[in-house]
């Protein structure tokens, strides 16, 4: 089975950490380039695939012609996987964030401050897009979101520019402005001269508008109900935003969360743990870093499935969607 041209990050050690047995049920949270997909199939394993973005689905035709009956696609959200599949009906679920290299290198999506195309940056096609928010969000609110999820310091600086300069229709037009108020290397850009001054900028809209942070804390509790008991959970995340939800998700449900802490939910007296203590957080390889350098960043969580009742929403929701605490306005620049 081969997947599309798209390369899969940390497919090996994900693999190895789902353990698939032929025939068992697997849920690829984020089809994308259908790369985990293609391994898990290889595996003798029968696959479910979700993905919000309908040109993804699409793409995948003679994929799924050629599985005969073993891959079943979704254009939902993975969010929604409990909803299509029903409790307690997967073996093994995993959740590689963020997005394809397919949409990244595609200039129709508006990911890349590297090439043209409109700004756009929505995953699923539908609902307000990246020029809808900045050409009308208030100053305060764009830099909010530049500063919490990309976690930029000269987040006011750049969330003025974009009020003075819009409105904006492209992708090279936002980056260009955010490369005059930010240069590369300056005290600003965190003296990183192999970054471009728009990265984290664009980063932090892209969530904004995918909402990924919400959707990555209903997506973990829907993957935790649709695990049957020993069900193996494998996340790949490629920033701390990420990671930060993810850790502490599966901390609290394994009931591994340090006692004491003020800022943590504190577990109801007598609920079981949903998960086993997790494994160590795994990052990949030098020689993989190498050949692919978009996995630089990437950080896989394991965690399997124990016999206690999901908790469903429970505590979540505690934090704000960054994973942060209170640190509402704290701009700099």
């Amino acid at each position: 089975m081969t997947a599309l041209s798209h390369i899969p990050v940390m497919l090996d050690e994900v693999i190895a950490a789902l353990a698939l047995q032929p025939g068992e049920q697997y849920v690829d949270g984020t089809f994308g380039g259908g790369g985990y997909a293609a391994a898990a199939l290889a595996t003798g394993a029968r696959v479910t695939g979700f993905d919000q973005d309908p040109r993804a689905i699409a793409r995948a035709g003679p994929m799924v012609q050629a599985a005969d009956g073993r891959l079943t696609l979704v254009n939902r959200r993975f969010s929604e996987m409990a909803a299509e599949l029903g409790e307690a009906s997967a073996d093994a679920v995993a959740l590689d964030l963020g997005f394809s290299s397919l949409q990244m290198d595609d200039p129709a999506y508006g990911l890349s401050f590297q090439a043209e195309g409109p700004l756009d940056m929505r995953l699923s096609g539908s609902g307000e897009t990246a020029a809808d928010f900045l050409n009308t969000a208030s100053e305060g609110e764009i830099a909010d979101v530049l500063f919490h999820y990309g976690e930029e310091p000269a987040a006011r600086r750049i969330a003025r520019a974009i009020v003075a300069d819009r409105p904006f229709a492209t992708t090279t037009e936002l980056a260009a402005m955010i490369r005059r108020v930010v240069k590369a290397g300056d005290k600003s850009g965190r003296g990183d001269q192999k970054r471009d001054p728009a990265t984290r900028s664009f980063q932090a809209i892209r969530i904004r508008v995918n909402d990924e942070l919400g959707e990555l804390e209903r997506g973990l509790v829907a993957a935790e109900a649709v695990l049957k008991p020993g069900g193996r959970l494998a996340v790949v995340s490629f920033h701390s935003l990420e990671d930060r939800i993810v850790k502490r998700f599966l901390a609290e449900r394994s009931g591994s969360l340090p006692s004491g802490s003020r800022h943590l939910p504190q577990v109801e007296a007598g609920v079981e743990p949903s998960f086993e203590r997790p494994a160590k957080a795994e990052r990949p390889g030098e020689a993989e870093v190498r050949a692919n350098p978009r996995a630089r960043s990437a950080t896989l969580r394991v965690a399997r499935r124990s016999r206690a009742a999901a908790w469903g929403n429970r505590n979540n929701g505690s934090t704000d969607s960054s994973g942060r605490q209170g640190e509402s306005g704290q701009w700099q620049g």
